[in-house]
């Protein structure tokens, strides 16, 4: 975003086309919805959007309306109906009503082209505003291979001179290596007037956007290109396009991180999510992959094979190998959550361990205790979720299963293998095990006995 305050910059609206209906995916789920990051594409575009605080928004939508409109309804976005797939300048023209009264730019974007940076709007909408003050302004990418894209003609300036479908293009124009986005800026007294006006006459017999272009320079006017790199304009359309898109993304963020501080070990084998915030001087060992809702404080140590969502981890503390951390896990400063060790919405105090094959759910454990190996706190009686309180200092042995609610004082020990059931006063032992009975002599003559019995029977 440039320097302009919300206040001086003219109104802005947006159109995003979600109508079509993503066959190629073959999935329930509406095209748009699939995620990115954790995050649905449309989503992520909105997002993009909101940042340039527009005053409208309309999601336009067709097949599978109820999913997009339940998604982004709460967002405030209005939703427009575009029922028969007639090209994206029927689908732009369903929006008019929504934007009845509106005066200013419009941006049009598409949900299935989810990586468009906000900067590169306000690119768009800057030249839009531009002294020659253009009728259009078209984001253009020039891909390795320009494939079936439309094409656009332009002279070094910019300026359009024409814009082409590919199944209408003659051969000379098939070479123009500079391609349509399909995104455009708009002012909305253009916008309108110019797709009352666009016929079907071509070879797929659909209302093309681009052909706003076309009218305006007819009528004298110039309409402008500006470019951004293909990787920003990467749609997709397949499962293949999907996990392409993803991989681009996933890279920008390692780079990202490590440009920010982070140290990545193996970086293709981290995987975060759209809302990862990571500290100073982290260390990501291999194959550690984030979910939504995850911050990660200065000087933590994420293990190899760690997995990590809706969790907070403080400085200085060490998550892993092979830990999982669900939602609603806090580990403090300096704490180890270690391998094959499972928190849900639980708490480790600053400086408490919990090092080997141990779950806590709905816990909360104090500075300095220490969790031994195979403990798990009973959480769930198979209707209702208790809460486990170890104090600080406290110590938890090996094999031991606290069941909720209970407990544990500040200080106090629990001897290995127990099962405990009631409260544990502050400093205390606590024992809840049978007592051990030892036969000396006893497994010779058992088995003897075993093996005539065995004999007998033969």
């Amino acid at each position: 975003m440039d320097a302009k305050s919300p206040a001086s910059a003219p109104a802005l609206a947006a159109i995003i086309l979600a109508a079509g209906k993503g066959t190629r995916m073959k999935s329930d789920l509406h095209k748009v919805l699939h995620p990115v990051a954790g995050r649905p594409m449309l989503l992520h575009l909105l997002a993009s959007v909101e940042s340039l605080a527009p005053e409208r928004v309309v999601v336009v939508t067709g097949a599978g309306r109820d999913q997009v409109e339940a998604a982004v309804a709460p967002l405030g976005a209005t939703t427009a109906l575009q029922a028969e797939q007639l090209g994206t300048g029927h689908a732009v023209a369903q929006a008019e009503a929504a934007l009845a009264g509106f005066d200013g730019a419009v941006l049009i974007l598409y949900g299935d082209v989810p990586l468009v940076r906000a900067a590169t709007m306000r690119r768009m909408l800057d030249r839009l505003a531009g002294a020659d003050a253009p009728a259009c302004v078209v984001l253009g990418f020039r891909p390795v291979d320009p494939a079936a894209y439309g094409r656009i003609i332009a002279d070094v300036d910019g300026r359009i001179i024409k814009m082409v479908e590919y199944k209408d293009a003659l051969p000379e124009e098939r070479a123009e290596t500079l391609c349509n986005s399909g995104l455009m800026a708009v002012r909305s007294a253009d916008l309108f007037p110019l797709l009352a006006r666009v016929g079907n006459d071509n070879a797929a017999g659909e209302y093309y956007l681009p052909d706003i272009v076309m009218l305006a320079i007819a009528e004298g006017r110039t309409s402008v290109v500006i470019e951004t790199d293909a990787a920003e304009v990467a749609g997709v359309n397949s499962r293949a396009e999907l996990a392409a898109v993803e991989g681009a993304w996933q890279q920008a963020r390692r780079a990202a991180a490590m440009a920010d501080g982070a140290t990545l070990i193996a970086p293709e084998t981290v995987w975060f999510a759209h809302d990862t915030v990571i500290g100073r001087d982290v260390v990501i060992e291999p194959n550690v992959v984030f979910g939504p809702g995850v911050t990660i404080a200065d000087r933590a140590t994420l293990r190899a094979f760690s997995h990590i969502e809706g969790a907070s981890v403080a400085s200085g503390a060490i998550i892993g190998p092979y830990a999982r951390l669900r939602p609603g896990a806090v580990v403090g400063e300096d704490a180890h959550v270690g391998n094959f060790v499972e928190m849900k919405k639980a708490v480790l105090g600053k400086g408490a361990k919990a090092n080997h094959l141990t779950y806590l759910g709905d816990a909360e454990i104090g500075a300095g205790a220490n969790i031994g190996a195979g403990t798990i706190t009973c959480n769930y009686d198979g209707y209702n979720k208790s809460l486990t309180r170890i104090g600080a200092g406290a110590f938890i042995g090996s094999n031991s299963a606290l069941v909720a609610p209970v407990a544990i004082g500040d200080g106090a020990l629990i001897a290995a293998g127990s099962v405990i059931t009631a409260d544990v006063p502050a400093d205390a032992l606590a024992v809840a095990r049978g007592r051990q009975e030892t036969r000396e002599d006893w497994a010779p003559r058992f088995r003897a006995a075993a093996k005539a019995k065995k004999d007998a029977g033969k």
